[in-house]
């Protein structure tokens, strides 16, 4: 029996290489350019959501809905915004309910939610 002697190359171009190699690294899929108000928020959202745990949702809406009856409307905002991070639909329920936030208040140039004709009960105490 003959033994033939084949020499490896370079080892770029073998068929064992080609299968072997790994494509370029690509950009990272949840690597996006958020806008720095937005990442503030995600911040406060998730330090909510740690202190308070699975409840973070409704003590939100909580705190919005005292803001709201209270008439500070930045304070209602920013629990509002709060509470769509942990619970999108809780918190469209509220703008379209309250006729305020990203549901009801599309374009229509209000800077302050509607004051209710009845006051509410009273609720826990006021944002951290």
């Amino acid at each position: 029996m003959s033994i033939r002697f084949a020499a490896a190359g370079s080892g770029e171009c073998a068929a064992v290489s080609r299968c072997l190699t790994r494509p370029p690294l690509s950009a990272p899929a949840n690597d996006s350019d958020c806008p720095p108000a937005r990442d503030i928020l995600l911040q406060a959202a998730l330090r909510h959501f740690a202190r308070h745990g699975l409840g973070a949702a409704d003590l939100a809406r909580e705190y919005a809905e005292k803001a709201f009856f209270s008439g500070d409307g930045d304070s209602y905002r920013h629990w509002l915004s709060i509470c769509r991070q942990l619970d999108r639909r809780m918190a469209e329920a509220i703008a379209a309910h309250r006729g305020s936030g990203r549901a009801a208040h599309r374009g229509s140039g209000r800077t302050r939610p509607r004051r209710p004709e009845h006051p509410s009960p009273s609720l826990p105490a006021g944002p951290e």
